[in-house]
Formats: structure tokens, sequence, C-alpha cells
């Protein structure tokens, strides 16, 4: 069977879990839709290219490596976390003015100065003119406003008899519906002015400000990851991936930078018979690998001791009502494994590394 075998060496790299939140824990090696994303991305498909996947690998160490976390609030709370002034408004990023700080958890008050540290002054009496001219726009409209609304809901009630009265056809009908549409219009007038100052005076301004929270928490880092990837598609794409691979940057996260050691078009082992394991040196695998888990229970592969962890893995997905709904494989991780002479869709593949030494591998297309 022809394939593409890749070999890929990362210096770190983290495989996001995507249930984990707190701290953010990575998987072992990467996993199919991390593989086959990263892939399409390099070539530039528009479209789903199918394709079968075997990863197997190794790292060094796993290493938790410290991060700042920042966590907007929904809404600018006044007694508690950092007060900042976003750059842009319609982003939430780390382009921000810090504006005080509370020292307590609660309790604190930005706008009355009650234990904050100030981080710029200008910018916090900005923020307190602005709560002061919203205080005095919401008493306006509770009175002010609310009087020419009961003014105006009489005088449309009186309109609203006056012509019950008249014939519809009638001069003085037409007056009526005149002054009652005047009347309309004059309240529609005072709504969208009222409206429009707090809009350009208060509501768009104040939209700059927002509160958030910051604290420690951990990335799992993978180090010194070596990964051989074999890839199982039509003949076109094959050619297409190996052509593209150099534009294949990093797998995981962005900053996970990939070094190409290899990418190679192989004719697989299907023979597992006697004598081929022999000149092979066994059939018992030397890197982790995800292995298909009705494999293990069909006895195509065996585990030594039974030891593994099981995966539900991400591979591809499909749109559903706007939604990508992935398809899941159940996989085992594991390091200590074996197949046999009579193992099905199970393949070798046998490569030289250096001084004329061959390693082989056991490939399972997932």
């Amino acid at each position: 069977m022809k394939a593409l075998r890749l070999v890929l060496t990362q210096n770190k790299a983290h495989y996001k879990k995507e249930e984990t939140i707190t701290n953010k824990m990575t998987y072992p090696l990467p996993p199919f839709s991390t593989v086959i994303g990263a892939l399409h991305n390099a070539c530039n498909f528009k479209e789903y290219h199918p394709m079968d996947l075997s990863i197997q690998g190794t790292y060094s160490s796993l290493i938790k490596q410290p991060y700042t976390d920042y966590c907007f609030l929904n809404s600018v709370m006044d007694d508690r976390g950092i007060l900042v002034k976003m750059k842009n408004n319609n982003l939430i990023s780390t382009a921000f003015d810090k504006v005080a700080v509370a020292k307590k958890s609660m309790g604190n008050s930005f706008r009355k100065g009650i234990t904050i540290e100030v981080k710029n002054s200008d910018l916090l009496e900005e923020y307190r003119n602005l709560k002061n001219l919203n205080d005095k726009i919401l008493n306006f409209k509770k009175t002010r406003i609310e009087r020419l609304k009961r003014i105006f809901k009489v005088r449309k009630k009186s309109l609203t008899d006056k012509k019950k009265n008249l014939g519809k056809k009638s001069l003085r009908y037409k007056n009526v519906v005149l002054r009652e549409k005047e009347v309309r219009n004059k309240e529609k007038r005072i709504n969208e002015r009222v409206k429009t100052f707090e809009y350009n005076n208060y509501t768009r301004e104040i939209s700059k400000y927002n509160s958030l929270t910051t604290s420690v928490r951990y990335y799992e880092i993978l180090h010194d990851v070596n990964l051989i990837i074999h890839v199982k598609t039509d003949d076109e794409t094959l050619k297409v991936i190996r052509e593209n691979i150099y534009s294949l940057k990093s797998i995981g996260r962005s900053e996970d930078f990939v070094d190409i050691n290899e990418c190679k078009i192989v004719e697989l082992t299907e023979d597992l018979s006697g004598e081929v394991i022999d000149k092979l040196g066994g059939l018992t695998g030397k890197n982790s690998v995800y292995l298909d888990y009705k494999k293990i229970k069909e006895n195509d592969i065996t585990l030594k001791n039974r030891n593994g962890t099981k995966y539900f893995l991400n591979k591809d997905y499909e749109i559903c009502g706007n939604k990508r709904v992935f398809n899941k494989k159940s996989v085992i991780y594991t390091s200590e494994y074996g197949i046999g002479e009579d193992s099905e869709d199970i393949y070798i593949d046998t490569r030289e590394v250096k001084n004329g030494e061959k390693e082989s591998y056991i490939v399972n297309f997932i």
C-alpha cells in the first residue's frame, strides 16, 4: 500500500484537550483533527480531502508553563477587579489602559475611591464624570421625560375622544387627525433627541471601559517532540501534500513550530508472515502511538500488560445547523504493543535512519 510518511520534530508543543479550561492539559500526541487541519491549511484546501492517519512519536518531558489568564466580565463592576479602558471597544484583547485596581475582593468603589490603587488618574476622572452624567440622564428621564409622556398621553386620548364624535369626512375630523399626527411627531422627536444625547455623551464612551480579573493558570507543554505520521489518501492528494509540505509551519498552537525532517511516499509492507517478521526483528512497536480500539478488541493488536489510555479523538466533522459535529474515534494511547501474523489491516514501514540502521513502524490507519 502507498502512503506518505512524515517525520517531524517540535521543540515544544501543546495539543489542547478541549474539555480542560482551568489548567490547559495536552494530549501526548496531536489528535487526528489537528494534523488533518494543519495539512489542509498548508495545502490551502478549501474542501475536505478524506484521509486516514497513523500517528506515533515520542517526547522527552512534560512541564507546566504558567501564564496570565485575562477574564473580561460581562459588565463594568464598580467594586471589584481591574477597571480598564479598551483601545478598541469592539474587540476583546489585551490592548487596554489600566485605570485602577481594586485592593480587596469586594467592598471597593472606583467611583468613590474606596480601597483602590489608581493607575491613571485622568481616565479615572473621565470614568467618574461619565457615571455622574449617567445619574443626571436617569434623573432627567424620571422627571422631565416622564412628565412629558403623561402630557402627551392625555393629549392623544383627548384627540381620540374628539374623533369619535366627528364624521370622518368632516373638516374638523381632518384637523384633529393632523393635530394628532403633530403630537406623535413631537413625542418622537423628543425621545430621539434624548436617545441621541445619551448615546453620544454616555453609552458610546462608557462602552470603552471594562472590568477584568486576572489569574495565574498553566499550560502543559511537551518538549522535544518527535512525530512519525503516515497519511493514506488518494494519489493526487498525496502529491499535493508532498509539494506543499514546507508550508506546514506548526501543529497545535500557532507558536508550536515544526521542522520537516522527511516527507516521502513509501510502499508499506502488508505481508506479516514469519519470514518478514524475523527479517524486521519482531513486530513490537517502539514509539507511543494511537491505536484503533476496535483492532485491540479483535486481537489484531495486543497490548503488553493491558497498559494504555483510552481517548475519544476528533477526526473530521460535518456542518449540522451551523455547528461542527465531529466524528469521534475511540483509540488507545500506549507505548507497549505488538501484532501477530494474522493481524488484518495493519502495515509495516521500514525506514533507514543513520549509519545504515533501520527502524520499523507498525502502521495502524484510523
